[in-house]
């Protein structure tokens, strides 16, 4: 009997790192049987998630590479080398035959472990800017797939493929049951129940990701009756902590307009995700990898609302379902009530335009990045045991 494939993967810190990370070990664990071994922090998601889905956890010290001159600066290389020790360990005692990183500070010390065995590695780059780990290992990659065809990043030496993302197994699974009217129409009907929504009545769904936006929170819940007189329901997420003002918005715009006592929904939070996604018509989003990449597969219509910090990378992550018409990019600035009111209203009311819109987002990237991820591992893998043999 041949021997199992052996895999080290290596993200975290953030969801968008430790998701797609997720997604293709079960790839690879349900088709390969392969032997999966997580290289992480001890203070990331990955602290959590991975042992819970089953993985075998290897700590490795978090190194961050300072932005500017400080003491961190000095203590650098330190550090550095001992991460990579750390790594170099994980990989000897898994006996991985590849390693797959999926950016982040957990990435660098496992490419530079890899680099100094001679064993594969395979990048993925979620983002359409990359981050400083996957540029650094692309330099000697084997394969960098991509999310985002508009990425500017490519294998120095090796191959580079655009795969989409790799999504979570239970959008993954929603995304097949939409490929029919009547799988789509069963799950809308399931999930609606679950959330105590009306299957039958306009959705938008309103998700500034687990933590929320408060500009998106005040913009949709000042606009509540508007969006509720067009015949929408909105299930808004707010992020914990910060749905008490949404909820005083939502209950002022019900005294004038009792119907959105009944067709306003707020939560916190919400795990499955998938269920709001079953539901949704429309969804007014902030545009990280994750949000844009499952909506695209999904043939979900979006207003799309970049984050106004960091490098960027929200607004180009949008950049290609937007061109291709699948969304409405809007600046955070822009952003208030009244454009709320007028705009995503007058989108509710035309579901032509919609069907349109959600047609546009299906073609705007692969739906199956995780299969496509795992082929390419398993190519890399074969690729370096066959060398191993005849260097």
């Amino acid at each position: 009997m041949a021997e199992p494939l052996r895999v080290l993967l290596a993200g975290g810190g953030t969801a968008g790192h430790v998701n797609p990370l997720l997604a293709t070990a079960a790839e690879l664990r349900e088709h390969d049987g392969a032997e999966i071994t997580v290289l992480g922090t001890e203070a990331g998601l990955e602290g959590t998630l991975v042992p819970e889905a089953g993985y075998p956890l290897r700590v490795v010290e978090r190194v961050p590479l300072p932005r500017r001159p400080s003491p961190d600066l000095l203590r650098l290389p330190g550090r550095l080398a001992g991460a990579v020790r750390s790594a170099d360990r994980a990989i000897a005692d898994s006996g991985a035959q590849v390693v797959v990183g999926f950016g982040g500070y957990v990435a660098t010390p496992a490419y530079l472990a890899a680099r100094r065995r001679n064993v594969p590695v395979v990048i993925h780059e979620q983002n359409a800017r990359p981050g400083l780990a996957n540029r650094l290992g692309a330099r000697w990659a084997a394969v960098v797939a991509l999310t985002f065809a508009s990425t500017p990043l490519r294998a120095a030496k090796g191959r580079t493929e655009v795969t989409g993302l790799p999504l979570r197994p239970a959008v993954a699974a929603l995304v097949a049951d939409r490929a029919t009217p009547d799988g789509a129409a069963a799950r809308r009907r399931s999930a609606a129940a679950e959330l105590d929504l009306d299957p039958a009545r306009l959705t938008l769904l309103v998700t500034g990701g687990s933590l929320g936006a408060q500009r998106l929170n005040e913009a949709v819940a000042g606009a509540a009756a508007a969006l509720v007189g067009a015949g929408a329901q909105v299930f808004h997420l707010t992020g914990r902590g910060k749905d008490s003002g949404v909820r005083e918005a939502v209950a002022a715009a019900a005294r004038d307009l009792p119907e959105v006592a009944r067709h306003y929904h707020v939560r916190e939070y919400l795990g499955a995700m998938e269920l709001a996604y079953a539901c949704a018509d429309l969804v007014l989003c902030r545009s990280g990898a994750g949000t844009v990449s499952e909506l695209a597969a999904l043939g979900l219509p979006a207003v799309y609302v970049p984050l106004p910090i960091g490098n960027g990378e929200q607004r180009l992550n949008a950049a290609d379902v937007v061109a291709a018409g699948g969304g409405v990019l809007v600046e955070d600035v822009d952003l208030d009530a009244a454009w709320v009111a007028a705009h995503v209203s007058e989108l509710l009311g035309d579901g032509e335009e919609l069907r349109r819109r959600g047609g546009a987002a299906a073609t705007a990237g692969p739906r199956d990045g995780a299969a496509q991820l795992a082929a390419l591992v398993r190519e890399a893998a074969g690729r370096g045991t066959e060398e191993g043999r005849h260097g």
